[in-house]
């Protein structure tokens, strides 16, 4: 695993707080590898999402710092989003 997708598995599960989600969501981070969020937490890899996030490393680290709000970074093209909008909204609300 890169040392970038195991900062994003640290922070992601920092960010939910010892919880999951409902449903499962994978973050791609560019040149880096990938991200699974599901109800037991996020953890390295890749699996049948419901909603995959894409942007570069240093757009997820703003994120995960606080620096960059998400529906920001996707207003500004600086992350996409493909799939269910909803669960989408609702891992925003929990990284900003």
């Amino acid at each position: 695993m890169s040392e970038v997708v195991a900062q994003a598995v640290t922070a992601m599960n920092e960010k939910l707080a010892g919880g999951g989600i409902d449903g499962t969501a994978q973050f791609n981070i560019e040149g880096e590898g990938s991200m699974v969020v599901d109800s037991d937490g996020a953890r390295e890899g890749s699996a049948d999402a419901d909603v995959t996030f894409n942007a570069d490393a240093e757009t997820y680290r703003e994120i995960f710092d606080g620096a960059l709000n998400p529906t920001s970074a996707f207003m500004s093209g600086r992350l996409t989003i493909d799939g269910d909008m909803g669960l989408a909204m609702k891992l925003a609300a929990t990284l900003a």
